[in-house]
């Protein structure tokens, strides 16, 4: 038996109460990520459970899960009650394993920002002490330094510069 009409939230209520917007509801919705009954005029009700899931979502994404992980997570806890605490704990133990991940990339980052942008050039492109002839261009896109684990000087052929 399925909530009771007055259990169910309409996609205005849900907004309100989550803080996200109807359009980003209607996308969770369509990742699976939550489910909304349809009344006979079409119109999406929620479960008031599902404020209990985009929460779960939204702190998976503070943690640094994308939204496909969050889904995945979701998908190993109750959708209709809260989880007990063996589910939550299983669910927790992968957290806390990614939690200690970001915060040492926080913290090579924290390290880095000092090196690679006190320098003053604030380019890694043409930055002759960490970027020599632009060898950073064979690691791939992106900030390869500040997110990859930093220069690797000593197999450039650089001075060390640190």
């Amino acid at each position: 038996m399925g909530p009771s009409r007055h259990d169910l939230l309409t996609v205005g209520q849900l907004a309100a109460r989550s803080g996200l917007a109807a359009s980003a509801l209607r996308y969770y919705e369509s990742l699976g990520l939550i489910r909304a009954e349809r009344t006979a005029g079409n119109q999406r009700r929620y479960p008031r459970a599902t404020l209990r899931r985009i929460a779960f979502v939204r702190a998976a994404q503070r943690v640094g899960l994308s939204l496909e992980e969050a889904g995945a997570a979701l998908g190993r806890l109750p959708e209709d009650r809260a989880p007990s605490t063996a589910e939550w704990g299983a669910v927790a133990a992968t957290w806390q394993q990614r939690i200690d991940r970001r915060i040492a990339e926080l913290e090579l980052l924290k390290r880095k920002l000092t090196g690679c942008i006190g320098c003053g050039c604030l380019s890694l492109t043409r930055c002759a002490l960490y970027n020599a002839g632009d060898a950073a261009a064979a690691d791939g896109p992106g900030a390869r330094f500040l997110v990859a684990g930093g220069p690797a000087v000593e197999q450039r052929g650089g001075d060390g510069g640190e």
